[in-house]
């Protein structure tokens, strides 16, 4: 068996593989649904994680490595000589069957995409939600990794507002980057962004990054007054923190309220002040204070 380049497997959120299964039934197409029934040990993902498999196309992973290729095989042979009604399950131990050093045991369901299992395919809810506020560079690399990840965001932006048309030299995200975002990312352009504060679901993450400080005052301070935040991130120096401090504490921000403001956001253990480095180091900190 063998899986080209275009069949490769792509690490797809619960929400985008569940949308592409919906699409795939909707058009007719032949595919087998592979899940995680049941895991024993240390295996390579968690109970539920899915993958659709068709003759020349895998989306979402069960695991990757010999698991996934067993799968994929067994799969396609599967639809090859017609796909059974019933669903059926094969047991894999990791570690005599496919020399993988997990050492556990995964069972894999096998069925047909259709609409009985993709009525049956409950998804989990987003990890966390984001408002991230600043399409600059910084923002467009966090953008990046988040569009992998089992989250929701709405990306805010003033500048997109001001702008007759799209310019390079403003630093905006190209057309083409908007329009290949993911479902579960919303580019949304305002005229005040601060005002887009009140429209933020309850324990939202909220990073601020934009391209002027009064702007980020204003929006910091929009997110302090709500209080019901997860995590409220600023972008800037240990000096941009002790200012703002003193700013909000001014315009009345109590100070418990200004004890949860995180600036500098990333974690502090990865240094570097690259775009994409920040962008780590921040969507780390995101999934560790989730994880918290």
């Amino acid at each position: 068996m063998s899986l080209t380049a275009s069949s490769a497997p792509d690490r797809l959120t619960p929400r985008s593989l569940h949308a592409s299964a919906t699409r795939w039934l909707r058009d007719g197409r032949a595919a087998c649904l592979v899940s995680v029934d049941a895991i024993r040990g240390s295996t390579p993902r968690d109970q539920d994680a899915r993958m659709l498999v068709a003759p020349d196309e895998v989306r979402g992973t069960v695991g990757g490595g010999h698991l996934e290729w067993r799968a994929v095989d067994l799969a396609r042979q599967a639809l090859r000589e017609g796909l059974p009604a019933a669903s059926w399950t094969h047991t894999f131990p990791l570690g005599p069957t496919l020399g993988q050093c997990c050492g556990g045991v995964v069972t894999l369901r096998f069925e047909a995409l259709s609409t009985a299992s993709l009525a049956a395919w409950q998804v989990p809810p987003p990890r966390f939600h984001v408002e991230l506020h600043g399409a600059g560079h910084v923002g467009q690399a966090i953008v990046k990794l988040l569009s992998d990840l089992d989250c929701s965001v709405r990306w805010i932006d003033e500048r997109a507002d001001d702008l007759p048309q799209w310019d390079a030299q403003a630093g905006l995200p190209a057309p083409e980057m908007l329009a290949a975002l993911p479902d579960h990312i919303q580019w949304l352009p305002t005229e005040a962004a601060e005002r887009e504060v009140l429209d933020a679901p309850p324990k939202a993450c909220h990073l601020v990054l934009t391209h002027r400080h009064d702007l980020d005052l204003r929006i910091i301070d929009a997110v302090l007054r709500r209080g019901d935040f997860r995590f409220a991130g600023l972008i800037g120096s240990q000096t941009k923190r002790a200012r703002f401090l003193h700013r909000l504490a001014e315009q009345g921000i109590p100070a418990e309220a200004l004890a949860r403001l995180t600036c500098p956001i990333g974690l502090p253990d990865i240094p570097g002040k690259e775009p994409a480095v920040i962008a780590i180091a921040v969507v780390a900190q995101l999934l560790a204070a989730h994880a918290a």
